[in-house]
């Protein structure tokens, strides 16, 4: 049987209490349980865990060469499938780690300006990515089947595109972007997460 609809009552004094339509309240002042589900938890530990909910949210930077996939057609686009990636570490970051809702920055990779250029949201749960099945495809890959895909992808959903490339020479030279993946030597996975820290930091930069 479907279960009703769960009320929330607001106490202004000391609980938060999640209740059923089906309880109800003797003639002692408690609660009858229903079969329902029934919560109770101190305000503060409730703002405590609602904090802690809005900490999950992660943070990436994902690259792309302007040439082949640019931030303007992502805004062209909206939305589109993150294909293409043929590098274990970074597969597993979008495969095992990444969260619908989760912030990306879109970096503009191998040109004449590299930078941060704008932020997208992960839009989907992890999929099969199609081009590696198809022969006629750049990333086509031979030894992945139906059967035991290799490679996955997520959607990414336009947010935003800022008024400047923030360049690499840039974030470079922000001391608050000290420890940044992007930024130590010999890194060149085209996925990288970003720390809430360094997150702010490269906003406060456009």
């Amino acid at each position: 049987a479907a279960r009703p609809m769960i009320a929330l009552f607001i106490h202004l004094l000391p609980n938060v209490c999640l209740r059923t339509p089906g309880d109800s309240t003797n003639v002692d002042g408690q609660i009858q349980r229903s079969n329902e589900i029934f919560v109770t938890a101190p305000i503060p530990d409730m703002i405590r865990a609602l904090s802690r909910k809005a900490e999950t949210m992660a943070y990436w930077l994902m690259k792309s060469e302007p040439d082949g996939y640019s931030i303007d057609d992502l805004v062209r686009d909206q939305r589109e499938p993150w294909d293409g990636i043929r590098n274990y570490q970074a597969r597993n970051f979008m495969r095992d780690e990444m969260k619908v809702g989760d912030q990306a920055f879109f970096y503009h990779s191998s040109c004449a300006e590299p930078g941060v250029v704008g932020i997208m949201s992960i839009a989907s749960a992890p999929y099969d990515d199609p081009t590696q099945f198809d022969p006629d495809a750049k990333y086509y890959d031979p030894k992945s089947t139906q059967d035991k895909p290799r490679w996955q992808l997520v959607d990414v959903q336009f947010e935003e595109k800022f008024e400047r490339t923030i360049t690499l020479a840039e974030l470079k030279m922000n001391p608050k972007l000290e420890g940044m993946r992007l930024l130590q030597r010999g890194n060149r996975l085209s996925i990288l997460p970003v720390s809430a820290a360094h997150w702010k930091a490269i906003l406060k930069m456009r």
